[in-house]
């Protein structure tokens, strides 16, 4: 059983299942539990913070990155992966997928840097987080329990976007994300919520 998902706001969580500690894309933190895993979807500076990394990480540690951001993790301590799309990893007996994370209408996130969303296969549940990234072709199709799905528009798919991309996959919940700090606010959240036809669970940001 998946004891908890805390959202740290923004597009940070930890997951805690029985005996695991995830983090994905830990930035502007107060925890400091530390990680048995960090997944980092991409480099940008919101995604990859040494700082919130720092606070969560011990040798023992795997932490999972696309390679553009591997040289920024030299002095942190943990055990490194490289990732790219399309991928599975298995980690402390944990299955993890990527899958592509990317723009279609916008210069962001382009689809030739190879970043990334992950697939969590724990305690017999797929937890999807999709990276900052728009509705696009390859994720539409993805079996997930729980779907964690950027809504706010301008960097990654908005509100609408998002709702018809869980309506398309019908996860069993979803919960949104990429809000209420450098863009997007809760009433985004809060659209999404109306216009998808599958369950949406808005967290409390922690």
């Amino acid at each position: 059983m998946i004891e908890k998902i805390n959202w740290f706001g923004h597009a940070s969580f930890k997951i805690s299942g029985e005996k695991i500690i995830i983090y994905i894309d830990p930035w502007k933190i107060q925890d400091q539990e530390k990680a048995d895993i960090i997944l980092i979807s991409h480099s940008h500076y919101d995604h990859l913070s040494l700082e919130d990394i720092k606070k969560i990480t011990t040798k023992e540690t795997d932490i999972l990155i696309t390679p553009d951001g591997q040289s920024k993790l030299r002095d942190i301590d943990g055990k490194v992966t490289l990732i790219e799309p399309k991928k599975k990893y298995k980690i402390k007996n944990i299955l993890i997928e990527t899958t592509p994370s990317y723009n279609l209408n916008k210069k962001f996130h382009p689809k030739e840097n190879d970043w990334v969303g992950f697939i969590i296969n724990l305690n017999s549940k797929r937890i999807f987080y999709a990276g900052d990234t728009d509705n696009i072709p390859e994720i539409k199709n993805i079996k997930a329990d729980i779907a964690l799905i950027p809504i706010s528009g301008t960097y990654v798919m908005d509100a609408k976007e998002a709702a018809d991309l869980v309506n398309e996959m019908k996860p069993k919940m979803a919960i949104p994300y990429h809000y209420g700090d450098i863009v997007g606010t809760e009433q985004d959240a809060l659209k999404f919520k109306k216009l998808a036809q599958v369950p949406v669970e808005i967290l409390k940001k922690q």
